[in-house]
């Protein structure tokens, strides 16, 4: 007997019971997976909603050209017009003066002059009919002109507020975009400079302010290149593609004074490799907090969140 029990004793020495965190592993392996997998599905609905906000713009774009051609060659065709009545004018009157004339100096033929007369009256009134119709057909043509610009600017104006809806125009609705929680938001004052200044995922420098038209100029150093944006108007959005990021990068500005500029960096929460490794930390950019929107007084600074 004591033999069996020493033999039992050194059999659970070599084979112990399990611990409670291998219990535990399985499930903490699951947990990550699917947290993986749904950073991973919010990263790509970002990016095709991003998409399809870009190709509505260029549809958008490409509509008011093919407008803008319309209204070119109706324009020219009017031209045409006026310019073929004008001398269509001319030419009967040249007609009359002439029938006149003859009327005058050939008083030996008055039945002549007659049916040459009661020609080119016939002739008159028939260019008048023709010149009448076409008229008609161009004003037509203009009002479907008119209404086609009209849907347009309002179809136009739809698409402008869908894609105004994710821009900021004042620190409050900074601040409202950066409660959604989708992406990271970080504020900027810049003076004219040529040095650099680090903003979030960017390095920018601004180049020129212009306080008339409301534009300013932006160098800005992505993935080791160097890229100009020159006359961007304000509140119009930068998109910016880089290596690391599942999303672009936008950059806008909402208030343009002296040589300065203010806005703001928007990137989204999560980078590429941290999607794919399934990583649920945040990224390094640090949401806008609620301050009062004054202007930064070291400009040559990023506003930091409180």
């Amino acid at each position: 007997m004591e033999e069996y029990s020493d033999m039992n004793e050194n059999e659970h020495k070599r084979n112990p019971a399990p611990s409670g965190a291998n219990r535990w592993l399985p499930a903490a392996l699951v947990a990550v997976i699917v947290v993986a997998g749904l950073a991973f599905g919010y990263g790509f609905r970002q990016q095709i909603l991003v998409g399809h906000l870009t190709a509505q713009q260029s549809m958008a774009n490409a509509t008011i050209k093919e407008m803008q051609g319309q209204v070119d060659t109706l324009t020219a065709k009017l031209n045409e017009v006026s310019t073929a009545q004008a001398q269509q004018a001319a030419a009967a009157a040249a007609a009359q003066a002439k029938t006149a004339a003859a009327h005058t100096n050939a008083t030996g033929a008055k039945a002549t002059a007659s049916k040459r007369t009661t020609a080119e009256s016939k002739r008159l009134k028939e260019l008048q009919a023709r010149i009448d119709e076409q008229q008609k057909q161009l004003k037509d043509t203009q009002d479907q002109v008119a209404k086609n610009r009209t849907d347009l600017e309002g179809s136009l104006n739809s698409t402008r507020d869908d894609l105004n809806g994710s821009i900021a125009k004042t620190h409050e609705e900074l601040v409202a975009l950066a409660k959604r929680g989708e992406r990271s938001y970080f504020e900027f004052d810049l003076t004219k400079s040529k040095q650099f200044q680090r903003v979030g995922p960017l390095t920018v420098a601004l180049r020129k302010a212009d306080t008339k038209h409301k534009s300013y100029n932006l160098e800005m150093i992505v993935d080791d290149n160097k890229l100009s944006k020159k006359n961007v108007n304000l509140y119009e959005p930068i998109w910016i593609h880089t290596e690391n990021d599942s999303q672009p990068v936008q950059v806008v500005v909402n208030r343009v004074g002296k040589d300065t500029v203010h806005g703001y960096v928007s990137a989204p929460k999560y980078k590429a490799s941290e999607l794919a490794a399934g990583s649920t930390g945040a990224a390094n950019l640090t949401p806008v907090a609620a301050h009062p929107q004054e202007p930064d007084q070291n400009p040559q600074s990023p506003k930091q969140p409180e």
